[in-house]
């Protein structure tokens, strides 16, 4: 690994794998139920899926799951980053909520706030190795747009 800070691709892989398999492979019981929490749980997990499938679109060939982005990529800003610096981040954190609530399960809250977390952290790396790559062409896009839902500008 080049860049030190790549161990937080591995946990998150690990985080998403989590929240994916243990609903299938260890017993527990729902901290609740209902129509209407079914149909949240359906909506997020759609409205995810459609951010993050929207953010790698904009991103084909370009799409690393690294801190750093590909050598010779260019910086995309329109479309779904304008909305978001980090629009699969967010669509993962929102189709995964989806899930916490359709299962209804304390580990997998558990699991999906280290999620946060880690996706968190990992965004702040990512846009100090994105300065490096593009420069103030970066910071003034950081300027106008959020990191993931806030935190306009570089920390």
């Amino acid at each position: 690994m080049k860049d030190r800070a790549n161990w937080l691709v591995a946990l998150q892989f690990l985080l998403i794998g989590v929240l994916l398999i243990v609903p299938f492979t260890v017993p527990g019981a729902p901290l609740w139920s209902g129509q209407q929490s079914a149909v949240l749980a359906v909506l997020l997990i759609m409205v995810g899926i459609v951010l993050a499938g929207a953010g790698v679109a904009a991103l084909g060939r370009d799409l690393v799951p690294w801190v750093a982005p590909r050598p010779g990529a260019r910086l995309r800003t329109t479309g779904v980053y304008r909305l978001t610096r980090n629009p699969i981040y967010v669509g993962l954190l929102v189709a995964a909520a989806g899930w916490v609530i359709w299962f209804a399960r304390i580990d997998l809250i558990v699991a999906w706030v280290a999620l946060v977390v880690v996706l968190a952290v990992k965004a702040r790396i990512e846009q100090h190795r994105l300065v490096d790559a593009f420069g103030d062409e970066y910071v003034d896009y950081a300027d106008r747009t959020p990191l993931m839902l806030w935190a306009r500008g570089i920390r």
